[in-house]
């Protein structure tokens, strides 16, 4: 399992470095010697090619080969290590939850036109965008053969669950392309059930497959969806202050499709006039150049950046929270070092 497989640790301690580089670094160094292994099983499965050789398999390939964070499947392997341990049924649960996760982005890429990813060239920008629709289908199905063939009761219906929670979590997105004012509610709708719900379920299917009890499996799940919610703010604030050579894709990228995320959000409720000014511009084509900028200046003006992180903060406190009834054990130490150092966090 050399090469690429053995470097997910390490991309992930770098996309979670925190403020306190001294403590935080050595403890997510630590998921090296305990999840090290399970991680390069799950790597290795992602690359290996898919079962067929057309522009679709070609298209799920060419993401499953760049440097993903894989912070979801090392959630479910942590979670795993809360009872007795990763095994053949985490380990296929960690492949699907991660298979999920890029559907969901080779879709998104065709439905913002996005033309980067991960630093490279989005599948649709190599293979089209039939072929990259047809991809995230192919991931999408091979994710929930896996779940059904790990046998765990009732996990298979909470996928499907979870599926309908991101459906209409990106349909109410898509409803709200181009609104200014009036949808903070809506923007946390939209972000439990894009992204919160998916670390929710990682986590329990975790914990399941670890044979942990029911109440720990729903307090992971409960840690997994707090976490979701941070680390979805946390992206938001990437997106208006962070460096494209870090985080792999263009900045602003949320705003030119029309979406209002929170840190913009923020900002824009202490300056109406901006407000409404885009509220129009957005009903066009494009936004007039410098526009985008502008609100990035807004944004800095409002410290919304800080005032987005301070709220991840306070949920990832409350994501450790929720693993208090669990036992003291090396797992449970390793996600409060995630919820620790997630905040700040730079791609």
């Amino acid at each position: 399992m050399a090469g690429a497989a053995t470097q997910v640790l390490p991309r992930l301690e770098r996309t979670l470095e925190g403020r306190d580089q001294d403590a935080l670094a050595q403890r997510l160094a630590s998921l090296q010697v305990l999840i090290g292994s399970d991680l390069a099983e799950v790597e290795e499965a992602l690359r290996r090619p898919r079962r067929a050789d057309t522009p679709a398999h070609q298209s799920a390939g060419h993401l499953l080969h760049l440097d993903g964070k894989r912070l979801r499947p090392a959630c479910l392997a942590l979670a795993s290590r809360t009872g007795r341990g990763f095994n053949a049924v985490a380990r296929d649960l960690a492949i699907a939850v991660e298979l999920v996760h890029n559907a969901t982005l080779l879709h998104d890429d065709v439905v913002d036109l996005g033309d980067v990813r991960r630093g490279a060239p989005t599948a649709r920008m190599v293979y089209g965008n039939a072929a990259s629709i047809f991809a995230g289908d192919l991931l999408l199905v091979e994710a929930l053969e896996r779940i059904q063939a790990a046998g765990i009761p009732g996990l298979i219906d909470r996928a499907f669950s979870v599926l309908k929670e991101m459906l209409d979590a990106e349909s109410l997105q898509l409803a709200n392309r181009g609104r200014v004012r009036g949808i903070a509610a809506d923007y946390f709708k939209v972000v439990e059930g894009k992204t919160a719900s998916l670390f929710g379920w990682a986590l329990f299917a975790g914990g399941r497959a670890g044979g942990s009890p029911e109440p720990v499996c729903l307090a992971l799940e409960k840690y997994g969806r707090l976490l979701g919610v941070a680390f979805q703010i946390v992206d938001d604030t990437l997106d208006v202050a962070g460096a494209e050579t870090v985080i792999g894709k263009s900045v602003l990228t949320d705003l030119k499709e029309g979406k209002i995320t929170w840190p913009v959000m923020r900002a824009l409720e202490r300056d109406p006039a901006l407000a409404a000014t885009l509220e129009i511009e957005l009903a066009k084509p494009e936004l007039p150049a410098g526009l985008a900028e502008s609100v990035a200046d807004a944004v800095r003006r409002a410290n919304s950046v800080e005032e987005a992180r301070a709220l991840a903060s306070g949920l990832c406190a409350d994501a450790v929270a929720a693993l208090s009834i669990l036992p003291p054990s090396e797992a449970r130490e390793s996600l409060e070092s995630i919820a620790a150092a997630l905040p700040w966090r730079r791609k």
